[in-house]
């Protein structure tokens, strides 16, 4: 079976590609490398430099008749969305509706789509369910949602089926520091640097930290369960962003302190995701603790 990856060079979908291909399907990239890395692809792989916007997309799956799609290219900053909401919209709405229509048009059977927490908004409550309501405060939370609809829709009208999956936190080997950077990434290079952290707010503010390996299985899971659905990925367990700062000084040995900054606007105070319909409908489940993930992550450096 052949798989077309999206932003297959970046972050989480180098990791994606890297299990598909471990368990033997056949992996195509889709990358414009505005923030992915040829180091991070898979050898294995076939690779076209390509924006998903671009017209040349069908002559990619025109040629390559993908089974699936698994879609992670994307505008994923927070930031970069409210100084530049029109480039945040034409990458992450326009560049998916590109690549739904050119999944009509060449039959393929699946898309798996890379959703976001930010979908949600100010929790009315915690954990967030995949039945919260739907209040992004954040332009990328609305770009990230509005493909969610243009999915749903492309799949009730045409045979093409689909899994949503909406990200915690993930973290990981090959997450940039700079840029859109999680903020692991950023804590591991400026404490490996004997540079001081910086938090911004108080540093009580709760996330949901999820390991990328995770996130890749359940990409894996949803490309033969969970038809036509949305799931949290997460560990439904929250972190603040203080107890993320300490763990890591543990383990890297960090001896300095860390400097507070003013809330980003934008930003979300408390994040913790509801991971039981993933558990039950996609027989997936997060084997990573924050202390694991993060011990296997800073391996080289500890």
């Amino acid at each position: 079976m052949k798989v077309l990856v999206t932003g297959g060079a970046g972050f989480i979908g180098s990791h994606v590609s890297d299990l598909l291909i471990s368990e033997g399907f056949e992996v195509i990239i889709i990358d414009n490398l505005s923030t992915g890395k040829l180091e991070n692809m898979n050898k294995s792989a076939r690779f076209y430099h390509m924006d998903i916007r671009s017209d040349s997309l069908g002559e990619v799956f025109e040629k390559e008749k993908p089974d699936f799609v698994v879609h992670h290219a994307a505008q994923i900053d927070v930031q970069t969305s409210i100084k530049t909401p029109v480039l945040d919209g034409d990458i992450n709405i326009l560049g998916t509706i590109n690549i739904l229509e050119n999944c009509v048009k060449y039959g393929v059977k699946k898309i798996i789509y890379a959703s976001s927490a930010a979908v949600y908004g100010e929790p009315a409550y915690l954990p967030v369910d995949e039945k919260h309501s739907i209040e992004p405060m954040s332009y990328y939370g609305i770009s990230k949602f509005a493909p969610e609809q243009y999915i749903r829709v492309y799949s009730s009208l045409y045979d093409l089926k689909h899994t949503i999956l909406r990200y915690a936190n993930v973290y990981g080997p090959r997450q940039a520091y700079e840029g859109e950077g999680g903020v692991v990434a950023i804590f591991q290079h400026l404490m490996s640097t004997g540079q001081a952290p910086r938090i911004f707010g108080d540093g009580e503010q709760t996330r949901d930290y999820v390991y990328v390996r995770d996130v890749a299985q359940a990409n894996l899971q949803a490309l033969t369960q969970g038809d036509n659905e949305t799931f949290n990925i997460s560990t439904n367990e929250k972190t603040t962003v203080n107890q993320l700062f300490d763990a890591m000084r543990q383990l890297l040995g960090f001896q300095g302190e860390v400097q507070y900054g003013p809330v980003r606007p934008g930003d979300i105070p408390h994040s913790t995701l509801d991971n039981g319909k993933a558990m039950v409908q996609l027989n997936w489940k997060p084997q990573y603790s924050l202390k694991a993930g993060l011990t296997e992550m800073l391996q080289p450096e500890i």
